[in-house]
């Protein structure tokens, strides 16, 4: 089984925001063709392109079905496939980082302090430490194939 191609849209030239997402989705359905998936994720991802092509609008509902199709797609693939976009575990790993390490230290900091205004000083300790984590694990995504050309 391959992937469909989304229908060419002539009137979609005027809204560039459509434009941008529209390219954005054929740019990861290239992408998916180049990777062996099972056939029911290409399954999956057909039905996806089918609600898309079943919009005959071509303004704001279009371009929300679009979102969500590329947004759902890429959540099975990560999810199945353990498939993810350039820096995907990096900006995951930024906020996990900041909210699990980072709050702790700085309350932490403020209490040893008995100063609480140093609850800032952990933020940025959390994020370095989810940027390490997550760019660790996208490096060994892109070595193990799992990694696609694209950046959100």
């Amino acid at each position: 089984m391959e992937i469909i191609e989304p229908n060419k849209r002539s009137d979609i030239d005027q809204n560039k925001k459509l434009v941008l997402i529209y390219t954005q989705l054929e740019k990861l359905l290239t992408e998916l063709r180049k990777k062996e998936l099972t056939e029911e994720i290409e399954i999956s991802i057909n039905n996806e392109i089918v609600k898309i092509n079943s919009i005959s609008d071509s303004d704001k509902k279009l371009r929300n079905q679009i979102t969500k199709s590329y947004n759902n797609i890429l959540r099975l693939l990560e999810k199945e496939l353990k498939i993810v976009i350039k820096n995907h575990y990096r900006n995951t790993w930024l906020a996990i980082g900041m909210a699990t390490f980072g709050v702790p230290l700085g309350v932490a900091f403020g209490a040893i302090m008995d100063n609480m205004g140093l609850l800032g000083i952990g933020l940025p300790i959390g994020m370095a430490i989810g940027l390490a984590v997550g760019t660790a694990m996208d490096k060994k995504a892109f070595e193990n194939g799992k990694q696609l050309d694209l950046e959100m």
